[in-house]
């Protein structure tokens, strides 16, 4: 079987699952493919040195960063996040615009994006990192095309996730490519995750997307909507049972959630959809009816739109053997 070296970077003030949620992953990767060889995975920091994640956690390198390419590059080198990312060594930087070009496939987790992004490995690339630092890295690394919104992007040989577990899903994503859909599973069942999230899911699902409402009628009322996406969702209706005009209605609910009505609940709609699509076997017929677009065609439209796939491709993708 191919190896495929995977080198994880190391340094003080780490998160520690952006380096062993994908640890983890590409190590049972081979041992469920059989051979221990598949994935050697590697540690390596600028001195070799212990370092400590932002949360304490004491990590220990297998060796230097120096050591780890002095016979070649990795092919996948994992560039975690973490508090450290915010004034990072400048040593650490030089050796990423050194070394970081020469593996196969280049791996951000989380703000692992940061570093990459002030290596200049991001310029003219589109990218995302945690939600909360997406910002920062558009304003930052203007010449970086910033998507908010996925838990993980794939610009060519350029891989970026969003904040912490996002990391197993690229890592499960990686595998699945590697060394195809089975192995990907048994790894994802082995460590009780999906296989999984889709890398244009969102980061959050549309509740923690939009803001809580403070007012106690709007706030029922978005967890009515979640509840029942194939109901009555007009304006007209939600109003009346939130016991506003709708005007003064539409204007409230954008004002305590950030969002439209509508919008809210194409949101609320979508995400529904996925959900039935990737868990069940029930028909797309069934699925758009109980997600409340009517018809079938409708909820292509939505899918096409938002995911750039249609359902029946979504679900080929994505739809969990055995539901």
């Amino acid at each position: 079987m191919t190896q495929r070296p995977v080198l994880v970077v190391l340094f003080d003030g780490v998160q520690s699952l952006d380096v062993t949620g994908p640890f983890e992953v590409f190590a049972g990767a081979a041992r469920a493919a059989g051979d221990p060889s598949a994935y050697p995975v590697r540690t390596a920091s600028l001195d070799g040195g212990p370092v400590r994640t932002h949360s304490g956690l004491r990590l220990l390198p297998d060796t230097t960063l120096a050591e780890a390419v002095a016979d070649g590059a990795p092919h996948t080198l994992v560039v975690p996040g973490g508090d450290g990312t915010r004034a990072p060594d400048p040593a650490l930087i030089d050796w990423l615009r050194a070394h970081a070009p020469d593996a196969r496939r280049l791996v951000s987790v989380c703000t692992g994006a940061l570093l990459l992004a002030e290596a200049g490995l991001l310029d003219g690339h589109r990218a995302t990192t945690h939600w909360t630092a997406c910002d920062h890295l558009a304003c930052r690394y203007p010449e970086v095309e910033v998507d908010p919104d996925p838990i993980f992007v794939r610009d060519g040989r350029l891989a970026t996730s969003a904040g912490v577990t996002a990391g197993i899903d690229l890592a499960l994503a990686l595998v699945e490519e590697d060394l195809g859909r089975d192995v990907a599973l048994t790894v994802a069942r082995h460590l009780v995750v999906f296989l999984r999230r889709p890398g244009n899911q969102a980061q959050f699902s549309v509740q923690l997307a939009a803001q809580t409402a403070r007012r106690e009628p709007l706030r029922d009322l978005q967890q009515w909507i979640t509840e029942h996406p194939d109901g009555d969702l007009s304006v007209e209706s939600l109003a009346a049972r939130a016991r506003l005009s709708p005007r003064h209605f539409a204007r409230a609910f954008h004002a305590e959630t950030g969002a439209t009505p509508g919008r809210y609940v194409d949101r609320v709609r979508l995400e529904h959809a996925r959900r039935l699509l990737e868990e069940t076997s029930r028909g797309v017929e069934e699925v758009a009816r109980a997600s409340g677009y009517g018809t079938p065609e409708g909820m292509r439209r939505a899918f096409t739109r938002t995911l750039g796939t249609p359902p029946a491709e979504y679900r080929r993708r994505f739809h969990a053997p055995g539901t």
